[in-house]
């Protein structure tokens, strides 16, 4: 069976790619921190978080060895239709829960849902397993809490860049425990899928530092709970995979779909022309009507009706 991209190209007005394409024209492109050094001067240059209002409460999950502290954000409303437990990006090596203040507030307010975001553990400080324990940990809580604090038994998982990988990852272990019944659809945004560097998306990254900071000392790192595309992928709930087609990780996104499928799983790939690595984050009409689609896609998967 042979298909084009084009097949699988979000549907978006040429004035959005004309203006996404623009955008990116004036806007440097970059890579992340080269090294430890590197990595401690942005961490150091990244400015405080924007305050969300009304703000997030604090919550710790303790579990599998480790307390985790979570950002949790209910609809002004006091209506709570499901609960996303939203897993934040960085390249394991960069990134806070709090940083994505603003919009999680947003996405409660408008769909009406619970965010919870866990600030799990980085690397080099913490390797690999200390995010997916750490995210893990956050899920578990879910299922244990989420009924009695929230009203509701319905959740769903997702994330960005790190944030999709540690979230297929965390889903992973959920079902070959068990446990996973409670989450009933998931959000991969521009997730890395392999970082062993054995397909040929792997390859395109292979030098980048946050693969040596997260799992430089694992000699193997084809493990599913580090690179999810080795996974055996069956019994997973259904997934919304959104990438841009000038992403790096656009292949790897196209091959984790692609094992989605092939393992039974109802699985959608949208890809976003004109758009980059992290695109929904950005500024453009484009990053705007992605989101719009996300948030469409969990009414229709999460959201309890009336």
């Amino acid at each position: 069976m042979r298909f084009a991209l084009e097949d699988v190209t979000a549907t978006v007005p040429t004035e959005q790619i004309d203006e996404t394409r623009q955008f990116y024209r004036s806007r440097p492109s970059g890579r992340g921190p080269a090294g430890r050094e590197e990595l401690m001067e942005a961490r150091a240059a990244t400015p405080p978080p924007a305050p969300a209002e009304p703000p997030a409460t604090e919550e710790v999950a303790d579990g599998t060895g480790s307390a985790v502290p979570l950002r949790i954000f209910t609809p002004s409303s006091g209506r709570v239709r499901g609960v996303y437990l939203d897993i934040h990006g960085g390249g394991f090596y960069m990134g806070t829960a709090a940083a994505d203040d603003v919009r999680n507030r947003a996405l409660a307010e408008d769909l009406e849902l619970v965010v919870v975001s866990p600030d799990y553990r980085l690397a080099p400080e913490h390797p690999w397993p200390a995010a997916p324990d750490d995210c893990e940990a956050a899920a578990r809580w879910l299922l244990d809490h989420a009924e009695t604090r929230f009203g509701t038994s319905r959740l769903a998982i997702g994330g960005r860049s790190a944030g999709a990988t540690l979230a297929a990852a965390t889903l992973l272990r959920l079902r070959d425990r068990d446990m996973g019944h409670g989450f009933v659809c998931a959000v991969l945004q521009f997730g890395t899928y392999d970082v062993s560097a054995q397909t040929p998306p792997g390859r395109r990254i292979a030098d980048e530092y946050f693969i040596q900071a997260y799992v430089g000392h694992v000699e193997d790192r084809t493990d599913p709970d580090i690179s999810p595309i080795y996974a055996d992928l069956h019994g997973l709930p259904p997934a919304l995979l959104v990438v841009g087609s000038e992403d790096v990780l656009l292949e790897d996104n196209l091959a984790m779909a692609a094992r989605l499928s092939a393992a039974g799983n109802d699985v959608e790939l949208r890809i976003y022309p004109a758009s980059p690595h992290g695109f929904t984050g950005h500024p453009t009409a484009i990053a705007r009507t992605a989101r719009d689609g996300i948030g469409s896609w969990l009414r229709r998967r999460l959201v309890q009706q009336p």
